[in-house]
């Protein structure tokens, strides 16, 4: 039985593979956990996937598979979701600023703490001032929009309980998100822990300032998901009601105004002839189709469930 399961995405770290995999095992024979260490490629262009297929063979605790090209750090996350089979399940970064020693302390805070997730929070940063910055900003309007009170989303270090990670999906960019995943899929016991974090020793940072954008765009993707995921006509409804009943009250008004002065014996401009008119008409027109929107969409999410978006080349050290 496999205590602990630990996912590593690695992206051209080559030089730092080795070092992180000999201090996790130290870690985990120091303190008799039973692990698995996965290795996840993620279309490496250097010698990342040689590297991991070397310590593969020499440690049956290690395992590893390989993308056929860059699918991104969520795919990479799911695929070892997929794949882990330890009580806790804690992830990782391959680039060393996420240290090792911080596991026991996860994996007492999953087991005795019962918590369901756990994320860590890099209070003392070794990162440029252009990371960190934008990153507290991130982490603010997440904060606001999610009302998860955690100060780093963006930390690698997380442990969740196994059952965690098997009832949620990790997809595009979500992987900021796994915490309110996790929430909003009935797992709300979710804390914070304050761990180390570790000057970059190898290479550079594979990820720049676009991250925070998409990390923005993917948040409003999620939050609209997890609202109207099982009722998308209760929004597109709302929006084409609001729409239709404008543009009707617009035509209705422009009808009794055109009434009321040929009433009084006023001249006044043929309906189609005002600008209005026509801002009524679109409005109509919207109205109607945003309710067919909602319709179709309703229809479409019955049974549907997510592609999986990467594919696996290779396996090593997996049993099925």
């Amino acid at each position: 039985m496999i205590q602990i399961s630990v996912v590593v995405p690695v992206f051209n770290e080559e030089e730092s593979i080795p070092e992180l995999a000999q201090w996790i095992g130290r870690v985990m024979n120091t303190h008799g956990f039973s692990y698995e260490v996965i290795l996840i490629n993620d279309g490496s262009t250097d010698r990342s996937w040689e590297v991991i297929q070397g310590l593969t063979t020499k440690n049956n605790s290690l395992k590893g598979l390989n993308f056929t090209r860059n699918f991104g750090k969520s795919a990479a996350l799911d695929a070892g979701f997929r794949r882990a089979v330890g009580d806790v399940v804690i992830t990782m970064d391959a680039d060393l600023q996420d240290s090792p020693d911080e596991i026991p302390g996860l994996y007492d805070m999953i087991t005795v703490g019962g918590l369901d997730v756990v994320s860590g929070w890099k209070k003392e940063r070794h990162d440029p001032i252009s990371k960190t910055i934008p990153s507290k900003f991130f982490n603010g309007v997440t904060r606001w929009i999610s009302g998860i009170q955690l100060h780093d989303f963006n930390c690698g270090l997380k442990a969740y309980r196994n059952k965690v990670v098997k009832n949620i999906q990790v997809y595009g960019e979500m992987h900021r998100y796994i915490p309110l995943l996790a929430k909003w899929n009935g797992y709300g016991k979710i804390g914070e822990k304050i761990v180390q974090h570790q000057p970059r020793k190898y290479g550079y940072s594979k990820f720049g300032f676009e991250r925070f954008l998409n990390g923005f765009l993917d948040l409003i993707t999620v939050s609209f998901v997890h609202r109207y995921k099982k009722k998308p006509m209760h929004f597109f409804g709302l929006l084409g009601t609001l729409s239709f009943l404008s543009g009707f009250g617009i035509t209705a008004w422009l009808i009794f105004e055109k009434i009321y002065s040929l009433s009084k014996g006023l001249k006044v401009r043929e309906i189609v002839d005002q600008p209005l008119f026509f801002l009524a008409l679109v409005a109509l027109i919207i109205g109607v189709q945003l309710f067919v929107t909602g319709f179709i969409a309703e229809l479409m999410t019955s049974n549907q469930s997510k592609e999986i978006e990467y594919k696996i080349d290779e396996e090593v050290n997996f049993d099925f």
